[in-house]
């Protein structure tokens, strides 16, 4: 007979029943209008898997335990995994120039594998024209910093990053994840608009609930975040990553871990390593990738000191507010994933009249003007954000549209008066 750690999947004092995994997750997907969600634990060498709600708001299908979610951005944690297997066979070396591997030492100017698979290439996030040839972008892109001096996350840089794993295999983007990676791995892929996708869903707006949304990503961006599966795949792919020999071997594996030391991902994580985030709460470090596509969200973290996996898909846009609540309720059962707290308070400071104005990531633009009442406003590729105040450690607020509240955003760089660039998101704009 199983014990009840073996049964459970919990090694802690207190094994958390399936039961009790299956009542939280459903309560906390009601409490914030998500019409499915999925969540899956390693804990113990054991995988406990429970799911609530549906899998479309209109035809009720139920979600079950394979029905495969658009992880969105979790897809790069697969691109890289990829990436450091070739490297281990020696198919690819980590530091050399990406324009000498593709034929072309024009392409991207001293940005290598290791730049494109830590957000340190320079790279814009994405490119000003989804229809149009991923290295004809690259070629035109203007970079937000030299490669290897600073974190911007750059769905761009995956794409070149896709193009690599293309040059070298001789296979799709799609062929070479499947066979190098998922196949092994027993995983029944499933991709952005494919007829075994989950739809994405709005946030609830009336007593009709959250619309379905439908999914849109261009095929050069594919390798940033195209994937669709369950939260069970994800422990699969998770377990990869827990330091122990197999598709990867050990030295490669601490190589893709080992925290990057110009990769500060302001606002997304603690740290970044190759293709994957550092989550730290003390002493505890967990590895791991959040992922958005339209309508959905996904999360996936790794306890190498505990052997543990988490994972959580939601089809819903309110699936990240779920996830933050539900990590509280599972660090109370013992599962320590470390928090993403908001920052200690610091000191509101008058904007000086140096600081305002346009900063650009590619063809994204962040515009800080006065605002139409008084103070200050954030515009974001269009979308005004009201409310806006900086404090003393150069980070600043905007006001939530929604609840008003004030909101966490980004911080400026540079001399206080004489910004020359900001952080939002993990993007780094420069001043226009």
């Amino acid at each position: 007979m199983r014990s009840a750690s073996e049964q459970y999947g919990h090694t802690g004092r207190n094994p958390v029943p399936k039961r009790r995994l299956q009542e939280i997750l459903a309560r906390l997907a009601g409490r914030h209008g998500v019409p499915g969600a999925q969540l899956a634990v390693l804990d113990g060498g054991v995988t406990t898997v429970v799911q609530t709600g549906v899998e479309h708001q209109d035809r009720k299908r139920p979600m079950g335990p394979s029905s495969a979610v658009p992880i969105g951005s979790v897809t790069k944690v697969a691109t890289a995994t990829v990436v450091m297997v070739l490297i281990a066979d020696d198919d690819l070396e980590l530091d050399q120039p990406v324009g000498e591997i593709l034929g072309e030492p024009g392409l991207a100017e001293g940005v290598t594998p290791r730049h494109l698979l830590s957000h340190t290439s320079g790279l814009p996030s994405d490119p000003a024209d989804v229809t149009g040839v991923c290295l004809r972008e690259i070629r035109a892109a203007v970079s937000v910093c030299p490669p290897g001096t600073a974190f911007s996350y750059s769905n761009l840089g995956y794409a070149l990053a896709g193009s690599l794993i293309e040059a070298v295999t001789g296979m799709t983007w799609r062929e070479a994840v499947e066979a190098i990676l998922l196949r092994p791995l027993k995983i029944e892929p499933a991709y952005a608009g494919s007829p075994r996708t989950v739809p994405g869903h709005g946030r609830a707006t009336g007593p009709a609930g959250a619309r379905p949304v439908e999914q849109a990503l261009p095929p050069m961006l594919e390798p940033a975040g195209a994937l669709a599966l369950s939260a069970a795949d994800l422990v699969e792919l998770g377990r990869v990553h827990l330091g122990k020999p197999g598709l990867l071997d050990v030295v490669t594996a601490a190589d893709m871990h080992r925290r990057v030391p110009d990769a500060e991902p302001y606002g997304l994580a603690d740290g970044w390593g190759l293709g994957i985030a550092h989550y730290e709460d003390g002493d505890e470090v967990w590895l791991g990738h959040d992922g958005t596509a339209d309508g959905t969200s996904c999360q996936l973290r790794i306890d190498q000191a505990g052997a543990c996996v988490v994972a959580f898909t939601a089809n819903g846009a309110a699936g990240t507010d779920l996830w933050h609540d539900l990590v509280a309720e599972l660090r109370a059962l013992g599962l320590a994933i470390p928090e993403r707290r908001p920052p200690a308070p610091a000191r509101p400071v008058p904007i000086a009249a140096g600081d305002f104005g346009t900063y650009r990531n590619g063809a994204l633009d962040y515009t800080i003007r006065p605002g139409e009442h008084g103070g200050a406003e954030l515009v974001a590729d269009g979308e005004v954000f009201p409310g806006l105040t900086l404090h003393d450690d150069a980070s600043f607020t905007v006001r939530d549209p929604v609840t008003g509240r004030p909101t966490p955003c980004g911080r400026l760089r540079g001399t206080p008066g004489e910004a020359t660039a900001i952080e939002i998101g993990g993007r780094l704009a420069r001043r226009h």
